[in-house]
C-alpha cells in the first residue's frame, strides 16, 4: 500500500494561535513524527510527504529558511529512529537547488538507512509532478518504444527515487483545501482521494486511522464494473 500526505495547514494553524508561521511548521514537523510510526504500524509499504514544492521557493526567504532548517533538524535527529523501526529514507524532488550541507545530510541519511526494510519514507523537497513529467518525456524523446514501464523508470531516475515504487492507493490532504498541488500527477492516476478540514499539526493517528478505514471502504473500480453491479457500467 502506497499512501501520499499534502501535508497543509502549518500557517494557519500558527495565525489562529498568534504565532508566528514557523511554530507552525514546527509543530507539522512533530505530526510528522508521530504519522510516521502509525504507518509504519498499519504495514504501510510506502509513505510519500509532501514537505516543499518547487512553488514554495515564492515564499519570504525567513520561511523558506526556517523550512530548511527544521528538515536539517529532523534528519540528524530522526535519522536512528528511522533505523531503530528498519524505515528506508528517501528524498525525492531535484537536487540542484540545494544547499551542499542539506544535499550531504540528505545523501548520508538515505546511504544510512538503505537496508531498511519495513517501510519506505518519502520526503519530497524541491518537488514538482510537472517538471519531472516534462523533463522525463525530454529524456525519453529519442526512444522510438516507448511503454508505461520505461516511462516510469526514467521518472523515478528524475524524481531521485531509490526504486520505481507503487501507484498511491490513497492521497490524504489535510487543511480543508481539495487539490493536487503538482504532487505525484502520474502515480495519482487512480488514487482514492481523502480531503480532511484538520490542519496538519493536528492531524494525528486517530484522525490517520479514519482515513484508512474510508479508503477500506471504497469500491476501486479502475474502469470495471464495481461490487455493486447492477445499473449498468459506472467509470472510476
Amino acid at each position: 500500500m502506497h499512501i501520499a500526505i499534502i501535508m497543509d495547514g502549518n500557517g494557519r494553524w500558527a495565525s489562529r494561535r498568534g504565532l508566528p508561521r514557523s511554530a507552525g511548521h514546527r509543530a507539522g514537523a512533530k505530526t510528522v513524527n508521530s504519522i510516521v510510526e502509525a504507518a509504519a504500524r498499519d504495514d504501510v509499504k510506502v509513505l510519500s510527504l509532501y514537505a516543499f514544492s518547487a512553488a514554495n521557493w515564492q515564499r519570504p526567504k525567513t520561511e523558506v529558511a526556517a523550512l530548511f532548517s527544521l528538515l536539517r533538524r529532523y534528519l540528524l535527529s530522526q535519522t536512528e529512529r528511522c533505523l531503530e523501526q528498519s524505515i528506508r529514507l528517501n528524498f525525492v524532488g531535484r537536487r540542484d537547488r540545494l544547499s551542499p550541507t542539506l544535499l550531504a545530510l540528505i545523501e548520508r541519511s538515505e546511504r544510512a538507512t538503505a537496508q531498511c526494510s519495513r517501510m519506505l519514507l518519502r520526503i519530497a523537497v524541491d518537488y514538482s509532478a510537472q517538471y519531472s513529467l516534462m523533463e522525463t518525456c525530454r529524456r525519453l524523446r529519442v526512444e522510438p518504444d516507448l511503454d508505461r514501464n520505461r516511462f516510469a523508470q526514467v521518472l523515478s531516475e528524475v524524481d531521485n527515487s531509490v526504486d520505481v515504487v507503487p501507484a498511491v492507493d490513497l492521497m490524504i490532504r489535510t487543511g480543508g483545501e481539495q487539490r493536487l498541488s503538482d504532487f505525484l500527477l502520474w502515480e495519482c492516476a487512480y488514487a482514492e482521494l481523502f480531503f480532511s478540514d484538520i490542519l496538519w499539526p493536528d492531524f494525528d493517528a486517530s484522525a490517520f486511522a479514519v482515513a484508512l478505514r474510508d479508503f477500506a471502504a471504497r469500491d476501486r473500480r479502475y474502469g470495471r464494473i464495481g461490487l455493486e453491479g447492477a445499473g449498468g457500467i459506472r467509470h472510476g
